[in-house]
């Protein structure tokens, strides 16, 4: 049987979590210095066909903190 951190590492890693979110976000941003994060959102929406309006659920405190700045 496996233990509670081996099944939420499962989840993790095979389901998008917050966590998971920015991390692939962050990557976009650093890897393209021309993006920025509401740029980086969207590449990643349509990427992997997620509805844009699904990801407010999936934006971290500190990711929207770094969205707020780009709007700004």
């Amino acid at each position: 049987m496996k233990s509670k951190s081996e099944v939420k590492e499962m989840i993790k890693k095979n389901f998008l979590c917050s966590e998971k979110f920015a991390m692939e976000i962050e990557k976009l941003v650093k890897e393209n210095e021309s993006m920025n994060y509401i740029e980086a959102i969207c590449h990643y929406c349509e990427e992997n066909s997620i509805e844009i309006d699904n990801v407010n659920k999936l934006i971290s405190k500190p990711l929207k903190e770094k969205l707020k700045c780009n709007a700004i």
